[in-house]
């Protein structure tokens, strides 16, 4: 049965380039959506940036430029960066795109008309880097707890919507749905935050301009952190294609562990008021750190995803932020790790199994893949453990659990290289037992095939490259998983195409 996948990233600040930490959500949105296609299923994947707020205003009067000039110009960086790094949204959402400010301004005069949104007066500590208004209680040292900037104090005329209206209700439907918010740790969070009590927000300002303007109330612009959740609504064609909306919504939304109160407190409840189904689940991963900071534009700790796709591939760093860490949990980045797990991993391990298989189709069958074998005779170990990995491995990604995906692609691995270490070919073609070497080349052959169709949410470009080194004419887009993510489709007798090594060694300069 064909089903609908909507995955969303969080939408990105404009106030500076994008680092690691970007691309790593983003990616992670990717391998789940290139999983969901290549399983048969409708996809929808959005991505975007977050283009209003005081501290964009800010950053464009620093660099002599007026706001839209200035978002017009920092969008670029994101959008190549997710060309280069493969990422394949089906929408690119902009806050300051005309469709987007039609929707907020619909959606905040029907929460006003209904009762969800009244007029007060906001007094309190603001930090305009975190565009976040603090309480007293969580400062530190009189600074912003996230970004240890100073605060300022704020009063001024505000529109308010009703957050504690939806507390209880939104608890209830949490405690029912363990897996609304994960990992466990943050779901942890958000139910002793809504225990403790939820205060109505603040979603209007009147101190600067660079905003959408409030319909009906002149001087008055929508609060950044509303404005920019409402990104999921306009991506997905809320009041502009109903089709699409109802087809694709309720979404799977991959966001930052800072961000987790907006996404799972403020979000459902704007969701809750405006009669709409919420998310299917909020996951919300851990932080990059580089030593014990975690990284960050605003405090200048940064990693350059362009850096190191320049040095190491594009592939080999999406593969390194899959595998690293659980999604979720906290990652230590260090450039050593990094090229030490591509070493051990993609150009041992991966790289290995290609790279010791065809030269041997090569010496012994002249490049040529022997025909598919009615029953997998000397391959049955590698049939039975492909069998396992591939079960294990879907399971996993449905689970939204990609480092576990990984770790069985790679016991697949380990028990293909260990197979050609015993089973000996080389004796096998010295012996003259051809039909036992066309069963364990077959079998290898149709192992790396496997391999390469799991590792394409991955590793996109490696898998295409694979395929075509054992001389298929389709790609991997070309071989679903419902028909072809299973033992035996190795069809016909391709002629392999032996190619450069997937994955150099590279040099580390503390090794010894």
């Amino acid at each position: 049965m064909k089903r609908s996948f909507f995955v969303t990233t969080p939408i990105y600040y404009v106030n500076d380039l994008p680092h690691i930490g970007h691309a790593y959500s983003t990616v992670a949105a990717d391998v789940f959506a290139r999983y969901h296609r290549l399983s048969g299923d409708d996809v929808f994947f959005l991505t975007g940036t977050d283009e209003h707020g005081q501290k964009v205003a800010k950053a464009a009067a620093a660099r002599g430029l007026d706001p839209q000039a200035h978002v017009d110009r920092m969008v670029a960086p994101f959008k190549e960066l997710w060309q280069r790094y493969s990422i394949s949204n089906d929408d690119f959402i902009r806050t300051t795109e005309n469709r987007h400010l039609l929707v907020v301004q619909n959606i905040f005069q029907k929460l006003f008309d209904q009762g969800d949104i009244y007029k007060g007066i906001y007094e309190g500590w603001y930090c305009i880097h975190e565009e976040t208004f603090w309480p007293e209680s969580q400062l530190v040292d009189k600074n912003c707890p996230e970004c240890g900037r100073p605060v300022e104090w704020v009063q001024e005329e505000s529109y308010y919507f009703r957050t504690s209206k939806y507390q209880e209700r939104l608890l209830e439907y949490i405690e029912a749905n363990p897996d609304f918010v994960r990992p466990d740790v943050r779901r942890n969070e958000v139910v002793s935050y809504l225990k403790g009590g939820v205060q109505d927000v603040a979603i209007s300002r009147t101190t600067f301009a660079w905003g959408i303007p409030v319909p009906f109330a002149e001087g008055h612009i929508v609060y950044v952190w509303f404005d920019a959740l409402i990104n999921y609504l306009t991506g997905i064609g809320y009041l502009e294609d109903e089709e699409r909306f109802k087809r694709f919504w309720p979404p799977v939304h991959i966001i930052g562990k800072d961000i987790i109160k907006f996404h799972a407190v403020i979000w459902p409840s704007m969701l809750f008021a405006l009669d709409i189904a919420l998310p299917e689940t909020i996951v919300a991963t851990g932080f990059w750190t580089l030593g014990d900071k975690k990284i960050s534009k605003s405090r200048g700790e940064v990693v350059d995803p362009n850096q190191l796709a320049d040095e190491l591939g594009v592939d080999a760093v999406r593969y390194f932020l899959m595998r690293e860490v659980p999604l979720g949990q906290d990652g230590e980045f260090t450039h050593a790790g990094l090229i030490r797990r591509v070493n051990a991993d993609l150009a041992n391990d991966f790289g290995n199994l290609l790279h010791r298989t065809l030269p041997m189709i090569g010496r012994y069958r002249e490049g040529t893949i022997p025909a598919a074998r009615p029953e997998p005779g000397k391959a049955a170990p590698l049939a039975e453990s492909a069998a396992e990995v591939v079960f294990n491995f879907k399971e996993d990604m449905e689970a939204l659990d990609a480092r576990g995906a990984l770790t069985e692609i790679w016991k697949l691995l380990a028990v293909a290289n260990k197979f050609i270490d015993s089973t000996q070919p080389w004796n096998l073609y010295k012996e003259g037992r051809d039909n036992e070497l066309d069963e364990v080349l077959w079998g290898l052959a149709e192992t790396i095939r496997l391999v390469a169709l799991m590792a394409a949410p991955f590793m996109p470009a490696t898998a295409e490259k694979m395929f075509e080194q054992l001389g298929l004419d389709e790609t991997p887009a070309d071989q679903p998983y419902g028909e072809f993510l299973a033992w035996g489709k190795l069809a016909g007798s391709p002629k392999s195409r032996p190619g450069a090594p997937l994955f150099p060694r590279v040099e580390l300069e503390t090794e010894a």
